[in-house]
């Protein structure tokens, strides 16, 4: 009896330590992917650095503004384009009732102007 005993025990010792070997394989297997996709992580940091750096340069106000007026023949003046309020239809209104109907059959008219840049508000927003 006693040798079934140690026979059983010299068999869970060797299990034991194919278990361990078999998780200490593993965890070096793993370790080493991790290093790669660390490496693959700092080249993707350094690629998007670079096309940060390049699109910092196409999308440059310089640029732009060089590429508009040599290109598209845009000159620096802002122009607004201006509507009246009275040419809108009213909410409710049909076509052709009364005089609040603006556009009953009559064109349209578009009213524009061009302001200098220095009079122009300074509003981010527009």
């Amino acid at each position: 009896m006693v040798r079934i005993l140690n026979f059983f025990c010299v068999a869970l010792m060797g299990f034991s330590i194919l278990a361990l070997y078999h998780v200490s394989e593993k965890t070096r297997v793993a370790h080493m992917e991790l290093g790669q996709v660390q490496r693959q992580i700092a080249q993707e940091h350094a690629h998007i650095a670079v096309l940060e750096t390049e699109w910092q340069h196409v999308a440059s106000p310089e640029r732009i503004q060089q590429l508009a007026q040599e290109k598209l023949g845009m000159a620096d003046s802002a122009s607004v384009q201006l509507s009246s309020f009275d040419q809108l239809p009213r909410r409710g209104a049909g076509e052709g009732e009364g005089p609040n109907a603006p556009l009953n059959n009559t064109p349209v008219h578009n009213a524009s102007a061009q302001v200098p840049a220095s009079d122009a508000p300074n509003d981010p927003g527009m």
